[in-house]
């Protein structure tokens, strides 16, 4: 069984795709496949080429090149259209077996349609945004950059096969898992 779980920025994707890990699930978290793509020596090339110097050290940094495509939406889609061709090809690879891909894009990178079912956290986007300032990783401005660069919450949720509100406490959280891991 190979499940998707996504949602808005916030709304707890990761949090429920490591309940499922506890589940028996592996967790391909798409996030961490791009960061790890951000060392190849071709996309290194490539983001240099068209956003100029943002290595440190020898490796691209996330914080360099944050601070430029979350700040501007054409800057943003052409660092996607370098790195999701890429990304789509390895997540691929890795969904084998009994899979979870955690993925806020899961659905615009077209990772869905490789997968038996789709899970949509859903959460209110003030709770999401307050959960992501908490963190102190982000300034309010880039989340709701972020938030406004994916598919919005009701369009991800016309793909659900399952939704899981996370509105409430994380036990709540928890019996909806385990509830959907039953009734697959």
């Amino acid at each position: 069984m190979k499940l998707g779980i996504t949602g808005i920025f916030g709304s707890g994707k990761t949090e429920v795709a490591n309940m499922f890990a506890r589940c028996g699930y592996k967790v391909v978290s798409v996030d961490k496949v791009g960061h790890k793509l951000l060392d190849k020596k071709e996309i290194k090339k490539k983001i240099i080429r068209e956003f100029g110097d943002v290595l440190t050290k020898n490796k691209v940094d996330r914080r360099k090149l944050k601070d430029i495509v979350f700040y501007d939406s054409k800057k943003l889609k052409k660092l996607n259209k370098i790195i999701h061709p890429y990304l789509i090809k390895e997540v691929k690879k890795l969904i084998k077996g009994k899979a979870v891909v955690d993925a806020a894009l899961l659905i615009e990178l077209g990772l869905h349609k490789h997968l038996d079912k789709v899970i949509v956290v859903k959460i209110n986007k003030n709770n999401a945004v307050k959960r992501i300032l908490k963190k102190k990783k982000y300034t309010k401005k880039e989340i709701e950059n972020i938030i406004k660069s994916q598919l919005t919450q009701n369009k991800k949720l016309r793909y659900a096969d399952f939704i899981i509100n996370n509105n409430k406490s994380l036990d709540n959280t928890k019996k909806q898992v385990i509830d959907i891991n039953k009734s697959l």
